[in-house]
């Protein structure tokens, strides 16, 4: 049972970065698309990027994270990060990663596809 675990979130001042993690045990990036998304309070869940078993690389349709946004993996296919430049506030959210099935991450980025989420990891921008 694959099993995902972020890590790096964390309070920072807007136009500041941060690096999230995502862990992967009982499986890895051979098996599974990992897909990074958020969830604002009161929102939905948004698709941010996706890194599938075919080794490509998938961004979400927000104009807000285009070019701010960047996702990569280690060799080992165990660990997915997703690195966020210029944060601002509305960037606010818990944001997770979650785990498809799709091998060709076409669908990774729609919540619906993914079969197994972490816990999630809270990112506050502000003064």
């Amino acid at each position: 049972q694959v099993q995902l675990v972020e890590s790096g979130g964390g309070l920072v001042q807007p136009g500041g970065s941060l690096r999230l993690s995502c862990t992967i045990s009982g499986s890895s990036l051979d098996e599974y698309s990992i897909g990074w998304f958020r969830q604002a309070p009161g929102k939905e869940r948004e698709g941010l990027a996706c890194l599938s078993v075919t080794h490509n690389t998938f961004y979400g349709e927000s104009e807000s994270v285009k070019g701010r946004f960047s996702v990569s993996r280690d060799n080992a296919g165990k660990m997915v990060s997703l690195e966020m430049k210029f944060l601002q506030p509305e960037d606010t959210a818990v944001y997770y990663c979650g785990a498809s099935g799709d091998r060709s991450g076409l669908m990774c980025l729609y919540p619906t596809y993914i079969r197994v989420w972490g816990q999630g990891t809270q990112v506050t921008v502000s003064h």
